[in-house]
């Protein structure tokens, strides 16, 4: 979409712990990145910092930036910029803060912040595992052409962004979410209790016993490889939990929205232990009181990564049938059908793509308005 674009937007990611400046042009960062400490616990040492980090990198440029695009925790009301409330990294910003028109006015350039979720979704519809998907659709005779996605982060949430006809859904209050849908062992507990490395540490320990202080996904992932010692029965249980979840939740969003799925995070490292159990959740079947079987998501559901699965993905049940009355004949693909992928480019690369191209749509937009 923009990959050959030649305009220059500001990035910035943003931690509790530090904050990370950079420049992309046409999906690449073009300058060496700048990384200073947030502060964030004194607003005024917050704003500076982040004012003299995008003055940084500004001044390494030979041409004028467009717009200054990046992620920031929420809650929040991204489209005015405005960020306030819960943020435990940003304990500063709990009372509101006007932070987009706070650096508009500071830069004289248009700012556009949104959640990561959304920018990692909006990343992969751009310039990630979307086209990528379409390409090798058309290479592979495919007929159709695919513009909804799903973006999942595992990690410490559950996060979600959602684009539709290729662009990106913000809902009426900056609120698209899948964590606070129901747990699908715990009909009272949300989904991200199951969902999030939270849930993967949890569940070994309770599986195994073992309560080391400090153990992480990453351990437990070693156990489940046989390369450390521990419980390898449970390190595998309790990523084929947390699948099981993950997918209940997904098969949700993809039901309400008919679209493709890619998977980003740190915890799809051990997606050999997650996927085969998110996989069977969403081709699950559900049943009606008179006893009817119904599919738990109204698709066939492939694994994008298989390349089998992938090539019957393709094809589909493609057939021509004749126009009555001519001898024209058209393509009838009766076959529905989603997929699931990991992501290819990582989600940190997503969703300083998603800012980029997302600052650029927004000034395209204008512009032709």
């Amino acid at each position: 979409m923009y990959r050959f674009d030649n305009r220059i937007v500001i990035t910035l990611d943003a931690g509790g712990t530090n904050l990370v400046f950079s420049a992309m042009r046409g999906y690449e960062n073009i300058v060496e990145p700048i990384t200073l400490p947030s502060r964030a616990d004194n607003l005024d040492n917050c704003l500076q910092q982040m004012v003299d980090g995008f003055s940084q990198v500004i001044s390494q440029l030979n041409e004028k930036p467009v717009a200054i695009s990046f992620a920031f925790p929420g809650p929040a009301d991204y489209k005015e910029g405005i960020i306030g409330g819960y943020l435990p990294n940003f304990p500063s910003f709990r009372d509101g803060v006007a932070l987009g028109p706070f650096l508009q006015n500071k830069f004289g350039l248009p700012v556009y912040i949104n959640n990561d979720g959304d920018l990692y979704a909006f990343g992969e519809a751009t310039g990630g595992i979307l086209p990528e998907i379409n390409k090798k659709l058309a290479e592979l005779g495919g007929h159709k052409t695919y513009r909804n996605l799903l973006g999942f982060t595992f990690g410490t949430g559950l996060g979600i962004g959602e684009v539709i006809n290729g662009q990106l859904n913000l809902g009426n209050n900056s609120c698209v979410e899948t964590f606070c849908l129901r747990h699908k062992r715990l009909p009272d507990i949300i989904a991200e209790e199951g969902a999030a490395i939270r849930a993967i540490v949890r569940e070994y320990a309770n599986l195994s016993g073992d309560t080391t202080p400090g153990l992480t996904p990453y351990d437990i992932f070693k156990i489940a490889e046989g390369e450390h010692e521990g419980n390898q029965e449970a390190a595998k249980k309790a990523f084929e939990m947390f699948g099981e979840v993950a997918g209940d939740a997904i098969a949700t969003a993809v039901t309400l929205t008919d679209s493709l799925v890619v998977l980003g995070g740190g915890l799809t490292g051990a997606a050999k232990y997650i996927m085969p159990a998110l996989l069977k959740e969403m081709r699950s079947t559900l049943h009606t009181l008179s006893g009817d079987e119904v599919q738990r998501v109204q698709m066939r559901v492939f694994d994008l990564d298989d390349e089998l699965e992938f090539a019957k993905f393709a094809v589909g049940d493609s057939r021509e049938i004749k126009v009555y009355g001519s001898d024209d004949t058209v393509i009838y693909d009766p076959m529905k059908r989603t997929g699931i992928a990991i992501t290819r480019i990582g989600a940190s690369k997503a969703i300083m793509i998603g800012a980029y191209a997302y600052a650029l749509s927004k000034i395209d937009e204008k512009d032709n308005n």
